[in-house]
């Protein structure tokens, strides 16, 4: 029952919250749901370790072939307990910031974290498509109520973009439904689908799955929604979309696409990598040349995110595991950037990096918490993000390819590129003369509280990266093997 719990605490409760007046009690009752959700997640992970306690399922729309199964793999671990760690962290963090209507704001925050739940437990391809739109509509409301002045034109364009990228997943799905045995929407009634699937077939449908899980991670050319929708949405709910809804396309590769489509995905495996390599090295270029750290945030997003699309296209267990170690790590540190970020425009009335400087003169804590975050981003060793940063160079060395070589190579740019417009930003906001900084005063307790949260995980997993791999391995392998078994017995 413990997957069923992850979703129903926080859309029962984003339920409630519509129903409370007082913002005050509307933020504790919000962090109070968003507790006990990680609690429920830890538990998974400790004391109900048991398959009995990690999945469920019930009928749902039978006459259809769907059913409401969810279950709490690996990998459904990792990604579940980055969003139940992920909201109380937001909400700590942003406890002082005020918004308009709260409690319709709170209200949606929670139904999309439980969709986002829902898309990371879902085993029947129906119920992921539901549970997909679940997590992006209370995400189109909250851009478009409490975003920038541009709002509008980029929530649209935002709307626009995840609704083609839907529609296309969802014809793949009703079509790969009509080809299995049962008639079903099980995904074990889509792996079963592989071998049956002539290559043709599956190369069509791979567009089809990988232009949707493309549109949300976002990978070049897909991306062009991403920057100005981080720029205009209000912070938390950036947080949210950097920190865990981009990790529902990579899971979307992983668990769906790979393995029921591996004829598709093998031929176009030496075109899918270099995509997203050269998103990576261009995204990084032009994170370089912002003046603007929340589009230069929004870029260095996107490049991690090549590097992790490019790694999960290497078919072995190094780039998987790498992959899966990321998707958790990335999601802390952007998050953990975004606190930074809107600490540093609600106190200085600004986030352009031309009319900063000199803030580690007023605010010690705020520098030192931004540094060690910044740093864990560009994969200092001994933080969070080495190991499956590692881990993926390793993939991509015993790629099968006659290209490895030149992927390492721009892989390899892209991390140099990454120091080089972080330590850029460092300089620019804390370092240098002073502006206009006189009367600033240092982050408050509940800052502190939330960047102090992130920066312990940081230190834990870079310490003590086994907890991590412990749990990815095994799911990892499972993959690998169903992938494996179309692309070592050369069926095209």
């Amino acid at each position: 029952m413990v997957p069923v719990l992850l979703i129903l605490i926080p859309l029962l409760t984003g339920l409630i919250s519509f129903f409370i007046k007082n913002e005050k009690t509307t933020r504790s009752w919000v962090l109070f749901s968003t507790i006990i959700t990680l609690g429920i997640s830890i538990l998974g992970l400790t004391i109900f370790k048991e398959e009995e306690y990690l999945q469920y399922q019930a009928d749902w729309l039978p006459a259809l072939g769907s059913s409401f199964s969810v279950s709490l793999d690996g990998m459904g671990q990792i990604l579940c307990l980055l969003t139940a760690i992920s909201y109380p962290i937001i909400f700590i963090a942003t406890w002082s910031t005020s918004y308009k209507n709260a409690k319709n704001f709170f209200a949606l925050m929670l139904l999309a974290q439980a969709g986002l739940m829902g898309v990371f437990l879902a085993m029947d391809a129906l119920l992921f498509y539901f549970f997909w739109e679940l997590a992006l509509i209370p995400m189109y409301f909250l851009c478009s109520q409490w975003g920038g002045e541009r709002r509008i034109a980029v929530t649209f364009k935002f709307f626009i973009y995840t609704f083609v990228g839907s529609l296309l997943m969802l014809i793949g799905i009703i079509y790969l439904q009509s080809k299995t045995a049962d008639h079903s929407f099980s995904i074990n009634s889509f792996y079963e689908l592989q071998a049956q699937l002539s290559g043709k077939t599956q190369s069509w449908l791979f567009w089809l799955f990988f232009i949707a899980f493309a549109i949300k991670m976002p990978v070049f050319p897909f991306h062009t929604w991403q920057p100005d929708t981080y720029e205009q949405a209000p912070t938390a709910t950036t947080m949210v979309l950097s920190g865990v809804m981009v990790k529902m396309g990579l899971l979307g590769l992983i668990r769906w696409l790979l393995p029921v489509l591996s004829v598709g995905a093998y031929q176009w495996s030496d075109m899918i990598p270099p995509m997203a390599l050269i998103g990576l090295i261009y995204a990084s270029l032009i994170a370089m040349r912002q003046d603007n750290i929340k589009r230069l945030i929004a870029y260095s997003s996107i490049a991690h995110i090549g590097l992790m699309c490019a790694a999960a296209f290497t078919v072995n267990i190094y780039g998987m595991q790498g992959v899966m170690i990321q998707m958790f790590s990335h999601g802390i540190n952007i998050i953990g950037l975004w606190i930074a970020v809107e600490i540093i425009e609600r106190k200085y009335g600004t986030v352009k990096l031309s009319e900063l400087g000199g803030l580690a003169q007023k605010a010690p804590a705020l520098t030192t918490f931004f540094i060690i975050i910044a740093l864990a981003n560009i994969a200092l060793p001994l933080t969070n993000a080495f190991v499956g940063e590692f881990l993926m160079f390793n993939g991509l060395l015993q790629i099968n390819s006659n290209f490895y070589i030149w992927f390492v190579v721009m892989a390899g740019m892209g991390v140099i590129f990454s120091a080089v417009y972080t330590l850029n930003m460092i300089r620019r906001i804390f370092y240098g003369e002073a502006k206009a900084i006189n009367s600033v005063t240092d982050i408050s307790l509940n800052e502190k509280l939330a960047l102090g949260l992130i920066v312990l995980i940081i230190f834990v997993l870079g310490v003590y990266p086994q907890l991590m791999l412990n749990v990815s391995h095994e799911v990892s392998d499972s993959i690998i093997n169903k992938i494996n078994i179309i692309h070592y017995t050369g069926k095209q």
